[in-house]
């Protein structure tokens, strides 16, 4: 007999008597100080942000007496539009002329801030050359310039020109604020967008202003949202620089100086200087309200493509 007849077979493992072993349990994440810190700080920020804007939209809607003696408080005997109709009726200001002024400053601005900016940021983003690198770090430089510094030289520049007191200068000025921010926004964009496209188009015989127009700028719909929605709240929100340019020389009021010089004589006139400000504000808002979501969309949208 030999050694391999008396070997024996390897035996099988042994089949498991106990319980199957269930889904392994994850352990929950360890929740550190900044779990509770992060919503209470946010929390006290939105806190201090939204109590001004409470009290000017309560206010607005109450008695003079009521406004004095609770100013925190809602309307013992509920709201009244009383005093917002009584401001589409004040003889100092004309709001209503007021909205169309800054509207149409608004539109001018918009419109030639895209068109000078969006040309000169495609040149910048799509160039190699060192100058243009330079033109950008100029451009650059120009956003951390206050504008309130700016406007005393420009005042004289104006008048050289024979453009003080006129939209045109007042255009002109607030069109030359929004390009540096816009064009550094606008390469960063167009940073991302493949060149192949500018090569097609060229071998298709399109130049590069058409390139630029027909194909790049298409594609530059929510960086300009963004640019069109920022420079909408800075030309809105202008008090100085319309002010000065402006002056009441040339009767034409935004809504910021027209509510200044309407709620300057009536300042102890609560019932006229909060529905004043909140009609102000208000198209502000809605238009914030419904277009926020874009300026969100275009300022990330740059980092997350290409």
């Amino acid at each position: 007999m030999t050694l391999t007849q008396h070997a024996a077979p390897p035996a099988p493992p042994a089949a498991a008597t106990g319980p199957a072993p269930g889904p392994t349990r994850r352990r929950p994440p360890r929740r550190g100080p900044g779990f509770l810190l992060r919503p209470a700080f946010l929390g006290v920020v939105a806190l201090l942000m939204l109590v001004p804007l409470y009290v000017l939209v309560v206010n607005a809607f109450k008695s003079q007496q009521e406004i004095l003696t609770d100013p925190f408080g809602l309307p013992a005997d509920g709201p009244t539009f009383q005093y917002i109709d009584e401001v589409f009726h004040n003889a100092q200001f004309d709001i209503m002329r007021g909205y169309a002024v800054t509207i149409l400053f608004v539109v001018c601005v918009n419109v030639l801030s895209v068109v000078l900016a969006g040309p000169a940021a495609y040149v910048i983003a799509r160039s190699t050359r060192r100058r243009y690198r330079a033109l950008m770090v100029f451009f650059l430089a120009g956003t951390f310039i206050p504008s309130q510094v700016l406007v005393i030289p420009v005042v004289y520049v104006l008048k050289v020109l024979g453009l003080m007191g006129t939209v045109r200068g007042f255009v002109l000025f607030e069109t030359v604020l929004t390009l540096p921010f816009s064009i550094f926004l606008y390469a960063g964009y167009i940073a991302t967008i493949p060149r192949e496209l500018d090569q097609a188009a060229a071998v298709d015989g399109a130049g590069r202003i058409r390139t630029f127009w027909r194909i790049v700028f298409p594609l530059m719909r929510p960086v300009v949202a963004t640019m069109v929605i920022l420079n909408t709240f800075s030309v809105w929100n202008d008090f100085v620089n319309p002010q000065i340019i402006l002056g009441p020389g040339s009767g034409l009021y935004t809504v910021t100086t027209g509510v200044y010089a309407a709620v300057s004589q009536f300042s102890t006139d609560y019932t006229v200087v909060f529905p004043t400000l909140l009609l102000a504000i208000a198209p502000l808002l809605v238009f914030f309200v419904f277009m926020q979501r874009h300026i969100i969309s275009g300022l990330t949208a740059g980092s997350t493509r290409g």
